[in-house]
């Protein structure tokens, strides 16, 4: 029986994580800025971006990459869910919500305070799953570009 396994993103995922993350950047890769992402998902002593991945029969179906971080208001660390990205060719088969859930479990054992992550408006199929996680806060979301 073919069964996926979640599991840590390991440095010789490279050339099966590329076509996921292209696919979550919408095919446009910024070649620094990959290879700095990736060197920090694999960096065994960076404890802050990390990345799982959902896997089946040896190929990378979906990942998902977050960040960890200091917050005021609590001392516990708090987690940003940067991505989520199945291909699409295996949506529709729950594995973006494993990936969700085995985020949410390692925060659970870690003790994390909260998780949070943003989506876009029009992104309904995203929108649609995260309902089942998440509390929707009505905020309105900036960003200043400084360099």
């Amino acid at each position: 029986m073919n069964r996926i396994i979640l599991r840590p993103l390991q440095f010789d995922d490279f050339a099966k994580w590329l076509p996921l993350w292209d696919g979550n950047n919408l095919g446009q890769r910024n070649e620094r800025v990959t290879t700095e992402t990736w060197s920090r998902l694999c960096d065994p002593d960076n404890t802050q971006v990390n990345g799982i991945a959902a896997e089946m029969n040896g190929e990378i179906l979906g990942i998902a990459h977050y960040i960890l971080h200091p917050t005021t208001g609590h001392i516990n660390p708090v987690c940003y869910m940067q991505d989520v990205y199945v291909d699409p060719a295996h949506r529709r088969r729950g594995i973006g919500k494993r990936l969700v859930n085995e985020i949410t479990e390692i925060g659970n054992q870690e003790k994390w305070a909260r998780m949070y992550w943003l989506t876009q408006v029009g992104n309904s199929e995203a929108k649609a799953m995260y309902e089942n996680f998440g509390i929707k806060l009505d905020f309105t979301f900036y960003v200043l570009p400084i360099s």
